[in-house]
């Protein structure tokens, strides 16, 4: 597959994905390949910069992750483990009924909309966390 930046002549840009320049060669030529915002077929190729991965860039990648590992470790060596029961200790201290502090469990996701919905800041942690009771 080779992904193309695209554009129509109403400067809308786009991605198109194909099996090779000459399958986009001929979609274009059909008139196959449609602007997704206003319709217009008569899209052409846009300037795009080459999505080229360095093999240095690995290390690199690699190293970043475990640095933000590791600065996630420490931002919960002093926050507490609270399981399913975050949404509503979230919410406990939000509301004032228990003391502020740092916790850290889980949530479906539209408990978290909730939570922001309701002015709660929570965030995802970068990496999966293991509840204490499965830990070795």
């Amino acid at each position: 597959m080779i992904v193309f930046d695209l554009k129509c002549p109403q400067g809308h840009g786009f991605e198109g994905w194909f099996a090779d320049s000459d399958a986009f060669a001929t979609q274009r030529e059909g008139g196959q390949i449609p602007c997704p915002y206003c319709g217009d077929a008569k899209v052409e190729r846009a300037l795009s910069v080459p999505r080229i991965q360095a093999k240095g860039n690995r290390s690199e990648h690699a190293g970043i992750a475990r640095k933000l590992a590791g600065l996630q470790a420490e931002m919960l060596k002093e926050s507490t483990w609270v399981g399913d029961d975050f949404a509503r200790q979230a919410r406990a201290m939000a509301d004032g009924d228990t003391p502020q502090t740092t916790i850290h469990g889980q949530a479906t996701l539209g408990q978290a909309k909730e939570l922001h919905e309701e002015g709660i800041k929570v965030m995802p942690l970068p990496f999966p966390v293991v509840p204490p009771e499965q830990q070795n």
